[in-house]
């Protein structure tokens, strides 16, 4: 078997391809090793502005294929030369702060070599949707569907950050191969994106999309988020046809004739969900992919479309009598990450994205008091065992301890280098663990302040922590889909030496959500792959996956008999489950958009839920 060709980044090489795996290019001595680890293998790709490459990353074992994109303005005068290597480099930025959702490219690394600029990014194995219509014919309407389901929370997720993308089309569309559990499609190319701060623009790219897609306000300049909605619609009815957009447009009459080349029966549901994203004008356009999920919710109601959603929702309602009912509701002004019961039951503590907290008195349903001091959004709240200090996590990178009793800041803790996702007390209140996107966890005493341990041995974001009962182990879940146990020793000094007990590895996307039951026997692990899984912790075993979500589970919380499990969901729906079973025991389906957090009080007879249309439910038993 003949090793691969390893291709010469030198764009002035007159013989680039090189079979031997040297150190230099054997034609003019170029560095075949980009940072000595990633080899270029086969040119993929060439605009104006650069090539893409097919690559190997060595500096994994085993090695990895990767994508290179290498920077080549050829012919430019010097000031726009510099114009596009800075541009280059927003674009790098802009990857970095997306982070690594399942399905859009992860940036792993950015730098300059041998006076080159190069972006490398992961390698999707699969097809892009223009060369799946080609080799397959027009898709059906369920592809299309299916299509609208995995790319508009996507887009919701960039959008959500300022991005707008600017260039979607089934080109930048790739279906991953083999198909995966969930997530199979991927969205590429950011190379026109463009960041939104504040009411000023950057533009992060030198195009301003495909003619073919683009929105007519974009043509002119001022894309706004609505037009990736307009540039998905498009795609849609191209996929749906088989046809180019600019066939299935009149220009005669300035209206759309893409009905006319149907070659299926559509219906009416899915037809007007695509007129309505392909409007001309933008007051007549969806506004929000939440508010296209949202019109495709009640168009599936109103067509009886089977989705399985919305056959569970069917099933629900036709039981006799729901178990849990909705007692009141709490209001944010934007959406809500957090939610935590004191253990006493009679405080909520709730975070969100308005950079407050708010304290909320459940026996007489009023707010308590208001506390602020975080820059930006609040990801995570903690009570301490005896419920006089409240710690908070956000955006801005910072832990806040608040003292509940005089209802002020305590301690400002810092350290970590990106967003602050979640943290937790130990069951002694001596300790507080903090997860983060920049990858590692943090340990800090409570009564000082003082940073204890760090542990840094994920490779992608940590999304959620968790204390056992007994408070000797610490779980850490992570984006790169594992969740790790530490022993938890504590040496002379009083720092912590956190020694790895277990790699959990089961879940085939993201981890998000991790939960010790109270009785320290079992461990529960929510995922970007849309399941549940329950753990035997000390022997690392799985003890059975539970299905029923059609989304992220994006928290997880047992009752305090350990009898049942309580799970969100980015579906909108609160599930509860029979952990000896997995079987389902009720839905509660009255959030309107993502469900962000899930929390009981220490009688179990209140659930609390967080989500991001800014409501936080309680939830209590209906004993009749």
């Amino acid at each position: 078997m003949h090793k691969p060709l390893i291709y010469c980044l030198n764009p002035d090489c007159p013989q680039p391809q090189n079979r031997d795996r040297n150190q230099v290019c054997q034609e003019c001595g170029f560095n075949l090793r980009l940072k000595d680890r990633y080899l270029a293998l086969e040119l993929i790709g060439q605009g104006g502005f650069g090539r893409t490459f097919l690559a190997l990353d060595e500096g994994k074992s085993p090695a990895i294929p990767c994508v290179i994109k290498q920077l080549l303005p050829q012919g430019l005068a010097l000031p726009t030369l510099q114009k596009a290597k800075a541009l280059f480099e927003q674009e790098a930025l802009l990857l970095s702060e997306l982070g690594h959702h399942p399905q859009i490219p992860t940036l792993l690394a950015y730098f300059e070599q041998d006076q080159h600029f190069y972006l490398v990014q992961d390698f999707i194995d699969g097809t892009n949707l223009a060369q799946v219509v080609a080799e397959e014919g027009a898709f059906s309407e369920s592809q299309i569907w299916s299509l609208l389901d995995e790319l508009l929370p996507v887009l919701q997720f960039i959008h959500d950050r300022h991005i707008i993308h600017r260039d979607i089309k089934p080109k930048n569309i790739i279906r991953r191969s083999p198909l995966p559990v969930s997530g199979q499609l991927v969205l590429v190319d950011f190379g026109a994106a463009q960041l939104v701060t504040g009411s000023t623009a950057l533009k992060i790219g030198t195009s301003i999309g495909s003619p073919e897609y683009v929105a007519p306000e974009q043509a002119r300049g001022k894309a706004v988020f609505a037009s990736d909605l307009y540039s998905l619609g498009v795609s849609c009815i191209s996929l749906l046809t088989g046809i180019s957009p600019f066939d299935l447009f009149d220009v005669g009459n300035d209206s759309w004739v893409w009905r006319d080349y149907l070659t299926q029966q559509v219906s009416d549901s899915l037809t007007e969900i695509l007129d309505k994203l392909i409007q001309n004008a933008l007051t007549y356009r969806f506004q929000s992919a939440t508010e296209v999920m949202q019109a495709i919710n009640r168009a599936r109601g109103r067509s009886g479309l089977k989705s399985q959603l919305l056959e569970k929702t069917t099933n629900l309602i036709a039981k006799p009598a729901p178990l849990w009912q909705c007692r009141h509701t709490f209001t944010h002004k934007l959406g809500v990450n957090s939610v935590a019961v004191s253990g006493k039951g009679n405080c909520l503590a709730s975070g969100s994205d308005d950079k407050k907290i708010r304290l909320w008195d459940l026996n007489t349903l009023t707010t308590i008091y208001t506390l602020a001091g975080h820059t930006d959004v609040i990801n995570s709240v903690a009570f301490s065992p005896d419920g006089t200090i409240l710690a908070s996590g956000s955006d801005d990178q910072m832990i806040k301890l608040w003292n509940l009793n005089a209802g002020g800041e305590l301690y400002t803790l810092t350290g970590h280098t990106h967003k602050v996702k979640s943290v937790v007390f130990s069951p002694d209140g001596q300790y507080l663990a903090s997860g983060s996107w920049d990858k590692t966890v943090k340990v800090w005493n409570v009564q000082t302040g003082e940073l204890v341990c760090t542990i840094a041995s994920h490779s992608l974001q940590v999304s959620s922590v968790a204390f056992s009962p007994c408070g000797t182990v610490l779980a850490s879940a992570s984006f790169d889909r594992t969740v790790r146990l530490w022993h938890l020793q504590v040496k002379e000094d009083g720092k912590l030496l956190p020694q790895l007990r277990e790699t959990l590895v089961g879940h085939t996307w993201a981890v998000l959500a991790v939960a010790f039951s109270r009785d320290g026997k079992m461990l529960a692990t929510g995922s970007d792959d849309n399941t549940i899984q329950l753990w035997n912790w000390e022997t690392g075993q799985s003890i059975r996956t539970i299905l029923g979500h059609s989304w992220s589970v994006t928290a997880l919380v047992f009752s305090c008999d350990g009898e049942t499990l309580v799970s969100g969901s980015w579906d909108k729906t609160i599930k509860l489950w029979q952990v000896k079973t997995g079987q389902e025991i009720a839905t509660l389906v009255e959030h309107s958009d993502l469900v962000s957090a899930v929390a009981i009080d220490p009688n179990g007879l209140l659930i609390v839920s967080g989500s991001k249309d800014k409501a936080i439910k309680l939830w209590e038993k209906d004993e009749g």
